[in-house]
């Protein structure tokens, strides 16, 4: 076979193989966008601050940030913003480091994609280990950790921002790039905004500013998915990466430096899985790599100090591998092979719905990308 007819077979195989995996995500991602754009609507940034910033204790301020958290829809990168902002407000460096975690971990995007691309049984697991995980590390760092009287965050960020009921907080989150993300701590500006307005800044968030955020590290994870999924032999996963402790520290390295947001991971730990990697492996990859980065480790080392950082990569390490190794027993006391059912739970959708939704989302990305 000629040279040029392998590359084109090659490259054609790989786009269908990725095409087919936009395809079975593109309705709960849609999904997932909207929820995300009421959140925006009905818990502005500022009342998230707000409610977060007054002292709640050791225990109840780490569990406030946990759970707020774990719905919004932002990278690993652009929450360092937020959290930095929280903590100034009165936040505790538990509740900052709890919601550092939760938030990137999870997102109502990513735990529907998950739906959609794994199965039911890792969508009811991740969010639930991302909560443990959070709430972990804001504890120990609460307990731990030493609280100082002043944070050095920029002068810019020390003025008080009073939030009211109808107030929303417009706060930048961060500037990446396809190479690196740079974070830094920014303060939002008021602005009275009616109802009408607020629902607009909502469809806006949702089907522009959200898909630009994400779409373009989305895209690159389908693409290496369906590289995965097309060239990548299922005996070379399954003999290196199908389970065990060695695996997981494997993955557990390459997760933290990476910059992925937990949308994007989703189709990578779907493609590993069904080339034969343990459920529990690619859940370190899905735990540890949306929740950091090499800008979010040392902006945590900046602002938080050595020790917050310590108990933040610390815990996430270990939980990340605790849970995989829990959830390899879930799968093997259940006697369910993962790679039989891995995205078997979109299948519930005919096709005509997912193409619809796949040729509705792609304008919004393109669109996203370029306004972004």
């Amino acid at each position: 076979m000629p040279a040029s007819e392998t590359i084109w077979l090659a490259i054609s195989g790989i786009a269908l193989e990725s095409w087919n995996l936009f395809l079975e995500m593109a309705p709960y991602l849609f999904l997932g966008f909207t929820v995300a754009g009421l959140l925006h609507v009905f818990v502005p940034e500022g009342q998230i601050i707000k409610y977060l910033g007054s002292s709640a204790g050791k225990i109840r301020s780490a569990l406030n940030a946990t759970l707020m958290g774990i719905p919004i829809p932002l990278c690993s990168c652009g929450v360092v913003p937020t959290a930095l902002s929280l903590q100034k407000r009165g936040a505790t460096k538990g509740a900052t480091l709890s919601f550092l975690i939760s938030t990137p971990e999870t997102g109502v995007d990513s735990i529907a994609i998950t739906y959609a691309l794994l199965d039911p049984i890792m969508t009811i697991f991740r969010p639930l280990a991302t909560l443990i995980t959070a709430l972990s590390a804001g504890i120990a760092e609460n307990f731990l950790g030493r609280e100082k009287n002043t944070s050095p965050v920029t002068k810019a960020a020390e003025k008080e921002v009073e939030v009211s009921k109808n107030v929303l907080m417009i706060q930048p989150a961060a500037t990446c790039s396809d190479s690196s993300c740079s974070c830094q701590p920014s303060l939002g500006e008021e602005k009275e905004l009616s109802s009408k307005e607020r629902l607009i800044d909502g469809i806006r968030y949702a089907y522009v500013e959200l898909p630009g955020d994400i779409s373009k590290w989305l895209l690159f994870g389908i693409l290496v998915a369906g590289i995965i999924s097309y060239a990548i032999p299922y005996e070379l996963v399954e003999t290196y990466l199908g389970g065990g402790i060695a695996s997981m520290f494997v993955m557990l390295l390459v997760g933290i430096p990476l910059y992925i947001c937990a949308t994007a991971s989703t189709p990578l730990a779907a493609a590993l899985i069904a080339k034969g990697m343990s459920p529990g492996t690619a859940f370190v990859f899905l735990l540890a790599g949306p929740a950091t980065n090499a800008a979010t480790i040392t902006m945590v080392t900046k602002f938080l100090g050595k020790r917050s950082v310590t108990i933040y990569l610390t815990t996430i390490a270990v939980c990340s591998v605790t849970f995989g190794l829990i959830l390899d027993f879930i799968y093997f006391t259940l006697g369910i092979e993962a790679v039989s059912i891995v995205g078997s739970a979109s299948e519930i959708l005919p096709v005509q719905v997912k193409t619809a939704f796949a040729l509705l989302l792609i304008p919004l990305m393109i669109y996203g990308i370029y306004k972004h």
